[in-house]
């Protein structure tokens, strides 16, 4: 529910953007090294028997494709998938540390440790039975009234999903402000379409393993009518997942905003009773929230007011225990895995329970995890390399700027403006989050997890209403991603991502520039995809171009939507162009810039020759060994239907093949897999 954000891969704090901007380039990122620098490429994972010209992805990574099997715990595995493992083998040394001894009474040391421990205990969790969720179905069994479940349904926020969620972030046009707004919910699959394509067997067999899943884990917890229950659930979830927005149309921020007052939105959707679930959910007092999906609302309000009240038990019943699944008995976890792990994403054994529980404990307590990662993992020179990378990125955007055909001078002048008012942030916040106020009980998974997403939900109501901090981060430090927030015009990167193969500090400057270079420029330029470029140097939802510009750029865009619909996933499945067009925009000018700064950073000399290849060349390769990657067919699926990201093959080669550097680079000819004449490459930025 936080439509601001924009990671780089979907898969918890200082300005500098006008200095930066106005700094000249350094010829180098580093130092000279005592020893000379390595190429930062690994060519034990390339395939020789794959040209470069034919299909950059591959023969960069086809080796390890070939070579690698996707473990049986894993959906994905690649380069993500890889940083992010490594990050979690830090985090768990650092929580089995604080495990070991005693620790200070309520401290935040103390609630990591019992978080942790409460959480791997699978014997104790198997002695507790069904006691600790007993209350949670009672709870729902005592609804009778419309009343009883809007509120219910607000009491619940930020803990359970539900058909109408509520979240607090920057208001659209009013971005120094917090406010409420609500967005769709309350699916127990990955999209709409699972439900709405059956004619797709591929969702048909996902609906079928869906509903023997809740027929599973009804009859474990002990309902009167499992088949009857999940009947029911699916039943309502078919008529949620009529009513929700699809994906593409939740892209579009414009048609998102739409304010309202609890007056108005009763108006809107007069089926809840919208004080009641206000109230219950801490913000009672708000005078204004936008209401993101105005239709799905309406359809949501009207299924409170008339889907029989048993079917609604049912639903929130078999939400609480799928939802709660991981910290049940053994029965209920191997359910929950054979449906979620499996079903959707063929993994064929489930996480250890260790990085299980470490992904819990980031969860609940991620930043104070993220300050003792960064004093350990994190060393001050790798931050002075990305300011000073992020700077040449910066300088290189303005002057590309300069250089565009398309966009008329006002603009232009806007566009400008905007990159000199970008925040950016790099590693870690510059003040963490106080966890006092979070309760943590030895030997209470359940419960610790309950507490802390109402812990989560209570530090977000308190920010409704009030000014937005502009120090606050949306990831933690340990997180493997990146994000450019609109809303704030910042650009985001934690220190878990600032590592090899993305950033290496042994590496030449040009492997650094394909890889994590590309990812500076990725982020910049969703202030300037289609969705970022509606917000203003302020962060406000405002047209700042001229109706010639917007038309150019859009024109631009349909190329590229063209260019990714005719990439083939899946047989018989082509990529979305649509959904996708953001991160691909961002993906091909990320590459542009990363690729004219790191020209830039050369001050006119040539690169050196590393490994046989030349700075160009080790560039790209760079860039394509970023997105390393391979998945699991219905892994594949789920992010074909969910996830605005190309898949990695695609990332990698969609935007090189529209770069005149990599046709030069590997002298591209007529009949190449990736030849473009130069008159079809795509340009934006």
């Amino acid at each position: 529910m936080r439509p601001s954000l924009r990671p780089l891969r979907a898969l918890h704090r200082t300005a500098l953007a006008a200095s930066l901007l106005a700094a000249s380039f350094a010829l180098s990122a580093q130092p000279a090294p005592a020893t000379p620098l390595r190429s930062g490429i690994d060519r034990s994972g390339m395939d020789p028997a794959v040209r470069v010209q034919d299909d950059l992805f591959r023969a960069v990574n086809g080796g390890w494709l070939a070579q690698t099997p996707i473990p049986a715990d894993k959906a994905e595995y690649g380069t993500f998938v890889q940083l992010s493992d490594q990050s979690d083998r830090h985090i768990k040394a650092i929580v089995e540390r604080l495990a070991r001894t005693p620790q200070a009474k309520a401290s935040v040391a103390e609630k990591v440790a019992h978080f942790y421990k409460a959480y791997t205990d699978t014997a104790g969790i198997d002695r507790a039975g069904l006691a600790p969720l007993r209350p949670l179905l009672a709870e729902v069994e005592r609804l009778q009234t419309r009343t009883d479940l809007s509120r219910y349904l607000g009491q619940v926020q930020g803990v359970l999903n539900t058909p109408i969620g509520l979240g607090v972030m920057a208001d659209f046009k009013e971005p120094g402000i917090n406010r409420p707004l609500t967005w769709q919910g309350g699916l127990g699959l990955p999209d709409r379409d699972y439900y709405l394509k059956a004619d797709d067997e591929r969702y048909a067999k996902a609906l079928k393993d869906y509903r023997a899943y809740l027929v599973k884990i009804a009859t474990l917890a002990g309902m009167k009518n499992p088949a009857q229950a999940a009947d029911d659930t699916l039943a309502l979830e078919r008529q949620i997942a009529a009513a929700h927005w699809d994906k593409v149309d939740n892209r579009d921020m414009v048609k998102l905003y739409n304010p309202h007052t609890p007056e108005s939105v009763a108006a809107l959707a007069p089926g809840l009773d919208w004080p009641a679930f206000l109230q219950a959910a801490g913000l009672g007092g708000t005078p204004k929230l936008s209401v993101s999906q105005p239709s799905t609302t309406t359809a949501v309000a009207q299924m409170v007011a008339e889907a029989p009240m048993a079917q609604w038990r049912h639903y929130l019943q078999l939400r609480w225990i799928d939802a709660t699944a991981d910290t049940l008995p053994k029965a209920f976890r191997d359910a929950n895995f054979g449906f979620h792990g499996t079903a959707l994403k063929g993994t064929t054994e489930p996480k250890p329970r260790w990085q299980a529980g470490i992904e819990q404990v980031n969860g609940a307590l991620g930043e104070a995890l993220g300050q003792l990662y960064v004093a350990e993992h994190f060393p001050p020179a790798a931050k002075q390399r990305m300011v000073t990378l992020v700077r040449n990125l910066l300088a290189a955007y303005g002057d590309s700027l300069d250089g565009l055909t398309w966009m008329g001078p006002e603009t232009k002048a806007r566009a400008r403006a905007k990159l000199a008012s970008y925040q950016i942030k790099i590693g870690y916040p510059e003040k963490w989050r106080d966890y006092g106020a979070l309760l943590v009980k030895p030997g209470d998974a359940l419960g610790n997890g309950l507490r802390a997403a109402r812990f989560e939900w209570a530090r977000q109501v308190a920010k409704a209403g009030q000014p937005v901090d502009k120090t606050e981060w949306g990831m933690t430090p340990q997180t493997v991603n990146a994000y450019y927030n609109p809303l704030a015009n910042e650009i985001v990167f934690p220190a878990a991502i600032l590592r090899p193969p993305f950033f290496d500090m042994q590496a030449d400057d040009a492997a650094n520039y394909g890889a994590i270079g590309a990812v500076i420029g990725h982020e910049i330029s969703h202030g300037f995809d289609d969705q970022g470029s509606q917000f203003d140097a302020d962060g406000a939802l405002r047209n700042w171009w001229t109706d010639a510009d917007r038309e150019a750029f859009n024109r631009l865009g349909e190329q590229l939507v063209a260019q990714y619909e005719s990439y083939e996933p899946l047989p018989g499945k082509k990529l979305n162009g649509r959904l996708t067009l953001g991160e691909n925009i961002a993906d091909l000018s990320g590459l542009q810039i990363a690729h004219k700064a790191y020209v830039k950073s050369l001050g006119g000399q040539p690169a050196p020759l590393i490994d046989g290849l030349t700075g160009e060349q080790r560039f790209f390769y760079g860039w394509a060994q970023a997105w390393r990657e391979k998945a699991r067919e219905n892994r594949i699926l789920q992010l074909l239907t969910t996830d605005p990201h190309s898949p990695p093959v695609f990332r990698a080669n969609g935007a090189a093949i529209n770069h005149d550097g990599f046709h030069e680079a590997f002298g591209t000819r007529e009949g190449d897999g990736m030849h473009k004449p130069p008159a079809q490459r795509i340009k934006i930025w």
